[in-house]
């Protein structure tokens, strides 16, 4: 059964969240968790454009997650469409058409027995224990699409009442504007695995480090199969960059950067002599990078501080000084004073630098 906690200190974790300087497709697990408190849910998941144009997923549960790739089955959407007023995948119909939390009553076109029969619920849901669910997708107050969130509950657990999807509507603006992508400031990213994949000029697979096989199936998620002979059509557009330069010069190798969930990621490609001398290869160098800033946000949900020190430790961390700190946290400078030894007190720390060795080593 979902748990309904109370809601004012979940609506005040969103509303901080909110306020901190960093925004993207990687806040969607601390949004994800921060909403079980509001909506009592099984299991959440996020389906949003990546920023190569192609539609990525998160699940929480990783029984949802397995299922993605099917979903992306040509048989599998055709069954969706024939169910649902909207496919999923089509992600600017839904902008256009669906405002506000959406039922899955409202969602369907046919009776939900129909929807127990078809490919789509025992492909995708049935495996996953799914037995209703709801979606609210985000848009900009300027009207631009960010993504759809997607609550689960399973077998057992009551359907969804409208009273409790309404205290998500007036969320919808402050939720778009987290996990709207961002560009990844240069000077507050950290390098988080590096690896080398081997291919043909035509994509062609031919040697794989294991880390480049972790990251690749971080950056592509559905997309990618270690074992297949062609790279998703990203990776092919950046091999047909490769130009040969004029003799002694060597160009800069093409770059491509993709965002979601999972942080940033570089791909470069640089052409290659194969041992044999006969034929070209193209190495290619993928690094994924997370903003210091998503990387705090985690060690500081590890500790389960109160509300007011929990926010107060993410701006000293930030290198805010105490009154800045007590603008962007609407209080008085003698407060900031008073949680900042409320805090040192509780994680046993003498000063900001030793809450940043703490917070490092979290």
């Amino acid at each position: 059964m979902p748990s309904h906690r109370p809601a004012r200190p979940a609506l005040a974790r969103l509303r901080q969240m909110a306020r901190m300087d960093l925004q993207g497709p990687q806040l969607v697990e601390p949004v994800l968790q921060t909403l079980h408190q509001l909506v009592g849910f099984d299991a959440g998941g996020y389906v949003y454009p990546g920023s190569d144009g192609v539609l990525q997923a998160h699940m929480e549960a990783p029984e949802l997650n397995a299922r993605v790739p099917d979903y992306f089955d040509p048989r599998i959407l055709r069954s969706e469409r024939e169910l649902f007023h909207r496919s999923l995948s089509r992600f600017d119909e839904a902008v256009h058409h669906e405002h506000g939390p959406q039922m899955l009553e409202q969602l369907l076109k046919v009776p939900y027995a129909e929807l127990l029969r078809s490919d789509f619920y025992n492909v995708v849901l049935r495996p996953a224990g799914v037995a209703t669910w709801a979606s609210l997708v985000l848009r900009t107050q300027q009207g631009q699409g960010i993504g759809t969130l997607i609550l689960y509950r399973g077998t057992g657990s009551p359907p969804f009442r409208r009273e409790e999807l309404d205290t998500l509507a007036p969320l919808e603006a402050s939720l778009a504007h987290m996990l709207k992508p961002g560009a990844l400031p240069t000077g507050d990213r950290e390098v988080q695995g590096s690896g080398l994949i081997i291919v043909t000029a035509k994509g062609r697979v031919q040697w794989i480090s294991p880390e480049a096989g972790t990251l690749m199936q971080q950056a592509f998620g559905w997309r990618w199969r270690s074992s297949a002979d062609a790279l998703p059509a990203t990776v092919r557009t950046l091999l047909r960059k490769l130009e040969p330069g004029q003799p002694g010069e060597r160009p800069p190798p093409p770059r491509t950067d993709l965002c979601n969930a999972q942080g940033w990621f570089s791909l470069s490609a640089t052409p290659m002599t194969a041992a044999t001398g006969k034929r070209q290869v193209v190495a290619l160098q993928v690094t994924r990078h997370v903003a210091r800033g998503a990387r705090l946000l985690s060690a500081l949900r590890a500790l389960d501080l109160p509300q007011r020190q929990h926010e107060l430790a993410w701006w000293l961390a930030r290198g805010l000084s105490e009154a800045q700190i007590a603008e962007r946290m609407c209080i008085s400078a003698n407060t900031v004073v008073y949680h900042r030894r409320q805090l040192y007190n509780r994680l046993g720390v003498q000063d900001r630098r030793e809450l940043m060795r703490r917070l490092d080593r979290g």
